[in-house]
């Protein structure tokens, strides 16, 4: 059975540690990425899972910290759940081709931290996504499968893709509207695999409240491009490094609802900023389920049977002021 490694601060020193009975049995040794923990930690996180005598902290004495660090490479698919497809304005079917973009690594935040959305941003949304955690270097083309997924796989954790919208869409910028600070929460654990719950990366249960409102739910047996695929896409493409992160894409329920005349429309290149900024604008002028200041997102992932539990996280928005409103 794999484990659950968190990564917290307490009275300002990280460390990393392992999840057993509600408290957390701290590795001795520091690792400043989680790479080098993966590199020089895993004996010692697997060993000290069975220590009973290990020393622990309680999760109320410390401040949960991203389990992905940086630098980090953090490349995510696209519209790669049917129901999301659908409710984007475009075919529910499997396109020919893999979406691929990326976030940027100072995106991420931890499992408790603040979404803070920018003055600017009008149309915040949440995506629910499971992350793939890169195991090894990747320098060429690989032929990733699923009975060898766990020689490029070291664990999993949650991820929520983070969204403006009226960015991403408007301007056709998938990085910037995805990529400003905090729009990369992750956590709270990275589940380090064992090789036989390799298969069960297919099966596993994907929810997402807001302010307890159930809005995401599906089972990653949905995911239109698998992982051992989309590796093997990418190895072809680019270099992978130990504790890069493939945030596998969403399933529908996200905030964002368009028809295929409106998805047209914004990303038309001959209409102006303006007429696309104003299109978007009412057409979601009576959604609701945007994200507002105050609001609470929580996102699970887990396997039926409880086996595979990638934990909870839980992060509320804030909407920062203008620079203009700050300095009066």
């Amino acid at each position: 059975m794999g484990i659950q490694i968190v990564r917290f601060k307490k009275n300002n020193e990280t460390n990393w540690g392992v999840v057993s009975n509600n408290q957390i049995k701290v590795l001795e040794d520091n690792y400043s990425t989680l790479a080098e923990l993966l590199d020089n930690g895993e004996e010692e996180a697997r060993r000290i899972a069975d220590d009973v005598n290990a020393s622990t902290v309680s999760f109320e004495e410390v401040t949960l910290l991203s389990p992905i660090t940086k630098p980090a490479r953090i490349i995510c698919q696209g519209a790669n759940y049917s129901t999301h497809r659908e409710e984007s304005g475009m075919e529910a079917n499997r396109p020919p081709f893999n979406l691929i973009f990326s976030k940027a690594d100072s995106s991420l935040c931890g499992a408790e931290d603040n979404i803070l959305c920018p003055p600017n941003v009008k149309l915040l949304d949440y995506e629910i996504e499971l992350g793939l955690v890169i195991g090894r270097e990747i320098s060429n083309a690989v032929e990733a499968t699923d009975e060898n997924l766990g020689e490029f796989l070291a664990g999993l954790v949650i991820g929520n893709d983070v969204s403006a919208r009226d960015v991403q869409l408007v301007e056709g910028q998938w990085l910037k509207g995805k990529s400003y600070r905090t729009f990369c929460p992750v956590g709270p654990y990275f589940y380090l695999l064992d090789k036989e719950e390799i298969p069960a990366i297919h099966d596993l249960e994907l929810d997402l409240w807001v302010n307890d409102e159930l809005r995401q739910s599906a089972n990653t047996s949905q995911l239109l491009f698998k992982p051992a695929e989309t590796i093997t896409e990418l190895s072809q493409i680019m270099d992978l490094s130990k504790g890069d992160l493939i945030l596998s894409g969403t399933t529908g329920g996200v905030a964002m609802k368009l028809t295929p005349e409106i998805l047209k429309m914004v990303s038309n290149p001959t209409l102006s900023v303006e007429e696309k900024t104003n299109a978007l604008l009412e057409s979601q002028s009576e959604n609701d389920s945007y994200l507002k200041d105050g609001d609470i997102v929580r996102a699970r992932i887990k396997s039926k049977d409880g086996k595979i539990d990638l934990g909870e996280l839980k992060n509320a928005v804030r909407r920062e002021l203008p620079v203009t409103s700050i300095l009066g």
